[in-house]
């Protein structure tokens, strides 16, 4: 879809293409881009095929081009998508610099779009072309802070629900946010390298304020790139952490199926010498005498088993105690060192100089 934007009493504002001022700059905003919406771009506007093509690709790197008749940029922007199974990535945003339009185009939506076009974005000036630009790129660096923000919130709830059970659906979720992380690093990296270059060439003229404004959305870009690896850090870590948990849970229960077959092995040892060739030695009794005989036997062995688990349960609790206890002793041993040595005046009068 491709709609059509204005400046009047510095808000945009929405137009037809024939209430089109030919003296005002024009901002041509192309999202959903369909193959009809194509077709116009390449009629219209002159804008070759390959190039629509290199916006559409979501894998596309940030960068600036000259080309004869217009300048070309692309900028990776946050998108956030609650009804995908990751939530939030990045998308490749085409710019297209004419004589006096803006040409954008995308192959969905977003929000840094949606906040331009409802006029969210402060000092918008379709005239100041680098200006422009700047605030699309100053307002991709917010959303990526923000959307950061929000992952760690929800990573931080996930793994608090991951303390308490470990379920498969949070490990994927927990999942499906790193590589949120990693889309969004990569990206911020690629834009990085896109205002480096901005500030060094020439194929846009900024002026000194322009200039500035630039050298804050880097600082903001910066940041949002520590940000983003300290979470990667710090959440690759919990993952580790909860494989270890995991796979600590699974020793525990092949310790208990172990215990447990040890203790069938003596009936299933029995009853496997006894086979149905030889005489029993209970076949002269009636016939409760040996099912009550087994019953026995099989209680006995639940019993046993029962009395095993109980037991290594109730070692490994005082073993953690043991552990609890020492490391309180060891605290209070140094509390008691730290006030003895407050507590002795002679070291107090030389540390005050008596």
């Amino acid at each position: 879809m491709i709609t059509y934007w204005q400046q009047e009493a510095g808000k945009l504002v929405h137009l037809g293409q024939d209430e089109l001022s030919p003296a005002k700059n024009t901002w041509i905003d192309a999202r959903s881009v369909t193959r009809e919406d194509i077709r116009t771009l390449e009629e219209e506007f002159h804008i070759d095929q390959e190039a629509i093509l290199d916006f559409l690709d979501q894998d596309e790197l940030s960068r600036i081009e000259k080309d004869d008749d217009y300048t070309l940029l692309i900028i990776r922007l946050p998108v956030f998508m609650p009804q995908s199974d990751v939530s939030y990535f990045t998308i490749p945003l085409g710019i297209v610099l004419l004589e006096n339009k803006i040409v954008t185009i995308c192959w969905t939506d977003c929000e840094v779009l949606r906040d331009i076009a409802g006029n969210r974005v402060k000092d918008i000036n379709l005239k100041d072309i680098p200006a422009f630009i700047t605030r699309i790129l100053s307002r991709a660096d917010s959303t990526f802070l923000r959307y950061l923000k929000e992952i760690n919130r929800r990573s931080t709830t996930i793994q608090n629900e991951l303390e308490l059970a470990v379920n498969n659906d949070d490990l994927i979720q927990l999942m499906n946010l790193e590589k949120s992380l990693v889309y969004f690093t990569t990206s911020l990296r690629s834009n990085q390298l896109l205002l480096e270059k901005l500030r060094k060439t020439k194929l846009l003229r900024f002026d000194e304020e322009d200039q500035d404004w630039l050298e804050d959305v880097a600082i903001d870009n910066r940041q949002a790139m520590e940000m983003a690896d300290n979470y990667t850090n710090i959440m690759s870590g919990a993952t580790d952490a909860f494989s270890s948990i995991i796979s600590n849970n699974m020793n525990e229960i092949m310790k208990k199926l172990a215990v447990i077959n040890l203790v069938m092995m003596a009936p299933t040892f029995i009853t496997s010498f006894f086979g149905m060739n030889y005489k029993l030695p209970f076949d002269n009794l009636p016939g409760y005498i040996p099912v009550t005989i087994a019953a026995v036997l099989c209680l006995v062995s639940i019993f046993v088993c029962q009395w095993a688990l109980n037991f290594d349960t109730k070692r490994r609790i005082n073993r953690e105690k043991a552990r609890a206890q020492k490391k309180q002793e060891k605290k209070r041993a140094k509390q008691r060192r730290r006030g003895k040595k407050t507590a002795d005046p002679f070291k107090q009068s030389i540390l005050i100089g008596d």
